[in-house]
């Protein structure tokens, strides 16, 4: 199979090249936002500091579909997930290309790609590639499952715009907030980030070189790192940073032995009055729709509210054992 079987007249389908990147982040935001959430699009900036990371090739790794005056209108990144087994491809079509083929090109180059990536994976084991779109992408879901992907789960952007500053937090007794320093404490709030999301859908441990990946971002502040301590252990934490122009709340955690004090949503509340300090007055959130902690109730609890919906497409490539069995 090839584009040219699918690609409208006109229409060019490439390898990319870090010289695309602006271009990807343009459509990607203007895609997004004409679906009514463009909060969670990566800028430039942090696009470019994704592709630049260990084991992913541009001209490998992204395709694009360009018009003949050179305009991208349709863009599909490939990404190993997790051992070669959990595979994504992200990508979007403007809306006024679609219909023309490139949807369907760009997917077809990604399976062409994750054939390749499954001959690393160790035998025997399942392979899958995932896509995600926004729910209001009523040309996603019927191109998806022609393409043999079948839904599997929804997740949520949600969000809270503060009328005022949030009342002063206190933790439960005997847990202390304490800085963020990067260099002592990382370890082991990676630590405390595997185990908290042990059980959670899909998840799967980083190895500390992945994980710390999320330092190169751009927008990281030390600062914004809310690590609550009993003692020398971790019982919760909040990573936090701007995107976008707003506050997001990236990965909140309660270590088990710590849950159902009062944890969780006192690190929710005291990353909300930072970021107010700071100025900042929408913050949001992603989560998994069927969160098995309840966070979904938390966040709700918390004065947030659902933004935006969007739902992951699963598509086996191969059956086998999960690789983290």
């Amino acid at each position: 199979m090839t584009e040219k079987a699918h690609l409208d007249h006109g229409l060019t389908l490439r390898p990319a090249s870090l010289a695309d990147v602006n271009a990807v982040a343009k459509l990607t935001y203007e895609v997004a936002k004409m679906e009514g959430d463009a909060s969670f699009v990566m800028t430039a900036e942090e696009l470019a500091n994704a592709w630049r990371n260990e084991g992913f090739l541009v001209e490998r790794d992204v395709f694009v579909v360009e018009t003949q005056e050179g305009r991208v209108v349709g863009s599909e990144e490939f990404y190993n997930e997790n051992g070669h087994c959990k595979l994504i491809a992200d990508g979007c079509v403007h809306p006024e290309f679609r219909g023309l083929g490139i949807g369907t090109s760009l997917l077809e180059k990604m399976e062409v790609r994750a054939q390749a990536e499954m001959e690393l994976a160790k035998p025997n084991t399942r392979v899958v590639i995932q896509s995600m779109i926004n729910t209001r992408n009523e040309a996603g879901d019927p191109l998806l499952r022609a393409m043999g992907y079948s839904p599997i789960r929804y997740f949520w952007r949600m969000e809270i715009k503060l009328q005022e500053a949030p009342a002063a937090v206190t933790f439960p007794t005997g847990l202390e907030l304490r800085p963020f320093i990067k260099d002592e404490h990382a370890v082991a709030v990676w630590q405390a980030d595997n185990e908290v999301f042990r059980d959670h859908w899909g998840s799967h441990e980083f190895t500390y070189e992945k994980w710390s990946q999320k330092f190169d971002n751009p927008n990281f502040d030390p600062t914004l790192w809310m690590v609550v301590w009993d003692g020398d252990q971790i019982a919760g934490f909040s990573q936090n940073r701007f995107r976008m122009g707003s506050g997001w709340v990236g990965t909140i955690g309660v270590r088990r032995p710590w849950r159902k004090m009062g944890l969780g949503i006192a690190l929710l509340r005291h990353s909300f009055g930072e970021f107010y300090k700071r100025g900042t007055t929408t913050i949001g959130l992603g989560v998994d729709a069927s969160n098995p902690t309840g966070a979904t109730r938390l966040y709700q609890r918390a004065g947030m509210v659902v933004a935006s919906e969007h739902l992951t497409y699963e598509k086996e490539l191969r059956p086998g054992r999960e690789v983290e069995e």
